[in-house]
């Protein structure tokens, strides 16, 4: 595949802050990124250079090949941006959807380009075209908005928190919706997300962000403590539950936060005990997703005030009984975790 975004040595400062440090990033042509992480980790400041709303201070961004030199309309017009809280116009829904294609000067097949941006975010034109603004639930409104994105068919479609404060239904649709725009118009669509699990159904891949920068290709647990230290050469997190959990101390010393692989997490039925060496903590299934192309599970746990994933296989969910509302034990040793 052709790499339509490649980013070298991207560094992004605020007030003499640096908020973004990004060495090497390749973002593939038709692929569906994902990228999660706590508030604070750099993921908006990266999504508004993607989008070209700004510049970073130092560093190469390269477009289709293109060496971006100078940020212009011509680029802001093949990223297009959906930001969490995307007001509608105060009119009705049709000229919402069509005013970007007016505002270019497209006037050729408008309305059969209108409904059939509705007909992708799961709007019967003949029923939502003609109503107003006001007449939108919060999911409804956010459909309309993907909508006036998606008809002015952009090569790359970016998406802040899209799923925030939706119904679960508009999630599954929104979903199906992105999948339409790269399979009929070869979109590539980038995502940032708090919601890893729905992010993760939806994505090729998934870039973990922390302090600015990419920790990994892949969903990761992230527990920021506070962590006590032990005589053992230990350390230990206290859960709102009085549950506890348990790490090997980093080697520096100093205590800040740690990441968990979900492949590093096993869930049981079964209580195998817990030692200074492994974690078994009780916690209850809130949700499962399937992993885009793939043949696992992701399942997430709420434990003592906090969700955790585990990776699980098909065949260990179903042999297992796993259900939303289930409890279920998470084992996973003291020496898997990660410190940044």
């Amino acid at each position: 595949m052709t790499a339509i975004y490649e980013l070298r040595n991207i560094i992004q400062r605020y007030s003499n802050r640096t908020v973004l440090d990004i060495p090497d990033l390749e973002i593939e042509k038709g692929a569906i990124v994902g990228i999660t992480g706590p508030n604070g980790s750099g993921k908006s400041t990266l999504l508004r250079i993607l989008a070209f709303l700004e510049r970073p201070a130092a560093g190469d961004i390269f477009f289709n090949g293109e060496h971006v030199r100078d940020i212009d309309d011509r680029l802001r017009r093949k990223a297009t941006l959906l930001l969490q809280e995307s007001r509608l116009l105060k009119r009705t829904v049709f000229d919402n959807v069509a005013y970007g294609l007016n505002a270019r000067g497209i006037r050729k097949d408008l309305t059969a380009k209108v409904h059939e941006a509705l007909r992708m975010v799961g709007l019967d034109p003949g029923e939502f075209a003609v109503r107003s603004w006001f007449q939108l639930s919060g999911g409804e409104s956010q459909r309309v908005a993907l909508a006036s994105r998606l008809v002015l068919e952009p090569e790359v479609l970016i998406l802040d928190e899209p799923t925030a404060s939706i119904d679960a239904l508009s999630g599954m649709i929104i979903t199906r919706a992105i999948l339409k725009a790269r399979e009929m118009l070869g979109t590539t669509i980038v995502i940032v997300s708090h919601d890893v699990d729905w992010a993760y159904g939806a994505s090729d891949e998934v870039l973990s962000m922390f302090s600015g920068r990419i920790r990994s290709k892949a969903i990761e647990n992230i527990l920021h403590g506070p962590w006590q230290k032990n005589h053992d050469g230990t350390v230990c997190m206290h859960l709102d539950d009085g549950q506890a959990i348990t790490a090997i101390a980093p080697p520096d010393g100093d205590l800040f936060t740690a990441l968990l692989d979900p492949e590093d997490i096993i869930l049981s039925m079964d209580n195998p005990g817990s030692t200074s060496a492994r974690n078994t903590v009780k916690g209850t299934v809130v949700r499962m997703n399937l992993e885009n192309g793939e043949r696992s599970v992701l399942v997430t746990v709420s434990v003592g005030g906090f969700n955790m994933t585990s990776r699980v296989t098909t065949g260990s969910l179903s042999r297992l009984g796993l259900v939303p509302g289930k409890q279920v034990l998470m084992v996973f040793k003291a020496t898997a975790f990660r410190w940044v």
